[in-house]
């Protein structure tokens, strides 16, 4: 029914980043029919696709596991969306129809039927019990999903209404169309009415042309057709817009006036969707150019591309409290996390540090004390919390706080913090930096890494080497503590534990190692993938093993050892 695609161009095909894996890391995908919408369950790990086929699919992406189907539209199902509280979620598709469902008691338990064509969009409000719609029909809808009602007919716009979304907090609705305009809607009035009591099943006359719902302003400045629009999650009036001009846009409304602020270029087809990301300054979107581009939403440039030459992309979805984005394309869904959220820590008998929001913290277990150590200044873009991916104290020097931080970030990097034991205010100190694959200590003024050249090498604390170590692999993956002088390392799926005294080698196979945990004394090490543990001595010889049926995150020994 759209106006027909742009061609690609040459730079198009040639020119971009083929995979998004150096910002975001892939947790869960899906191959199917083209993915249309998608909407995340604010507390479970689930995710709903509505498909083109008419399918609408219940996934667990935390285990993989397809959960249900449903299967009542006649035609593809562009709108989907749960309900923030209650086991509802609705959907909307080509044959007009707006149906709700009870995904406990896996039936649809209604339908609302108004529309006059094709529905794009649905939301459910998160306080009153509405449902908003939009539609070819070029209206914008509100039922009462409660008394299965009509609430208001928004009229207005004079071709295809794309997308129609709440905002978060106010009694303001935005509205995209491919009459080329974002519409503001206030339905405060409407609101007050229903608070009061006074909105229940409105007479014919109240649903057109009533003074509960108003256009309060006009966004006029895109070259072709827009395809969504929404607010800021916490920004209150910020609004983004993304159409067939292949612009995305950003505006800023008042309660007087609204203006564009700025323009992101890049994409070279239709941009399909863009979000603003609940809990980092960025932006998502993803469009018919076949790609998946991410933005600085402070400085409005791209920060980095992703492409697939098979597919076009239709959708995106944010998860409400998490980095989780999940985007729908022509062959499936795939969902990915823009930045790592688990903490990283490491203790030392009562003491726990960790790295929160670019502060290195101790947090005493005895009396609950909370003090800051040092303010630290991560590498990678500023726009992200660019929280570590190790923290490694030294167990083995007992006059200083020595602290590795491991970053995966711009190829790996590390910051050799030294402080005293007794530091009760963050240290002034600037920390040793340098460039690694991967570090960890291995005595009290000693640490090995493998360096860029992917060899490895001993340092000292003043951040100069000492030695190299001839180790004749040919990919050396990470390094982990084993002990005074001693270190393992993960090459591919073999674990080889190396004594620096003795130049000694011991080592045996276990494939996908994610996490090589000792206990207190380094008799015992837990070897952790992700669905076994394997307990080992320390020259690496089996105790005991167990799987699991779905994946292990963390692990620790207690103190019994």
């Amino acid at each position: 029914r759209k106006k027909k695609a742009f061609p690609p161009t040459v730079s198009q095909q040639t020119s971009e980043n083929k995979g998004i894996s150096k910002m975001a890391k892939t947790k869960f995908e899906t191959k199917s029919a083209r993915v249309k919408g998608l909407s995340f369950h604010p507390i479970r790990p689930w995710i709903l696709s509505s498909l083109h086929n008419g399918v609408i699919q219940l996934w667990d992406y935390s285990n993989g596991i397809l959960v249900d189907k449903f299967e009542e539209h006649d035609g593809p199902v562009r709108g989907i969306d749960f309900h923030s509280s209650q086991p509802l979620f609705t959907s909307g598709g080509d044959d007009y129809k707006i149906k709700v469902w009870n995904y406990q008691q896996k039936k649809c338990l209604f339908t609302l039927i108004g529309h006059l064509d094709y529905v794009r969009t649905v939301q459910f409000h998160q306080e009153c019990p509405w449902i908003l719609s939009s539609s070819d029909d070029q209206t914008v809808r509100i039922w009462n999903w409660q008394n299965r009602s009509t609430v208001a007919i928004l009229t207005g716009h004079n071709h295809y209404v794309m997308c129609a979304r709440f905002h978060p907090k106010d009694e303001l609705i935005v509205s995209a169309s491919l009459d080329q305009t974002v519409r503001i809607w206030d339905f405060s009035a409407l609101k007050k009415k229903y608070s009061s009591g006074g909105a229940g099943k409105p007479r014919p006359g109240e649903i057109f042309g009533g003074n509960d719902v108003t256009v309060k302003h006009v966004l006029e400045g895109h070259d072709r057709g827009v395809n969504w629009a929404d607010f800021h999650p916490k920004n209150s009036n910020l609004v983004i817009s993304a159409a067939d001009d292949r612009m995305i846009r950003m505006w800023r409304v008042s309660n007087s006036r609204a203006w564009e602020i700025d323009s992101l270029r890049g994409h070279t087809n239709n941009v399909s969707c863009c979000v603003f990301h609940p809990n980092l300054d960025v932006i998502v979107s993803n469009g018919e150019d076949r790609s998946i581009r991410i933005w600085d939403a402070n400085r409005r440039v791209s920060l980095q591309t992703a492409r697939k030459e098979t597919e076009r992309y239709w959708i995106l979805a944010t998860h409400p409290t998490t980095n989780l984005v999940a985007s729908g394309s022509d062959t499936g869904l795939s969902i990915f996390k823009l930045e790592k959220e688990r903490i990283s820590s490491a203790r030392k008998g009562s003491s726990i540090f960790y790295v929160y929001e670019k502060e290195l913290r101790k947090i005493e277990l005895s009396s609950s004390k909370e003090v800051s150590l040092a303010q630290l200044n991560p590498p990678g873009k500023a726009v992200f919390n660019n929280q570590p991916s190790a923290l490694h104290y030294n167990q083995y020097n007992p006059t200083r706080h020595l602290f590795l931080i491991f970053y995966e970030a711009e190829d790996g990097s590390y910051a050799l913090y030294d402080m005293p034991k007794d530091a009760s205010s963050p240290s002034t100190v600037d920390p040793k930096l340098g460039s690694a694959k991967s570090v960890a200590f291995i005595a009290k003024d000693r640490f090995v890494m493998i360096d860029k050249y992917n060899k490895l090498a001993v340092y000292d604390l003043n951040n100069s080497k000492k030695r190299d170590i001839d180790f004749s692999r040919p990919k050396l993956d990470k390094v982990y503590p084993a002990g005074l002088g001693r270190f393992l390392v993960r090459c591919d799926d073999e674990i080889i534990l190396y004594d620096s005294n003795t130049k000694s080698q011991k080592e045996m196979r276990f494939p996908g190692l994610k996490m090589a945990i000792w206990n207190t004394n380094y008799t015992s090490l837990a070897l952790i993938n992700k669905t076994h543990i394997i307990i080992v001595n320390r020259d690496l010889q089996q105790k005991c093993s167990l799987a699991h049926n779905t994946k292990v995150k963390s692990g620790n020994w207690d103190d019994s050892g």
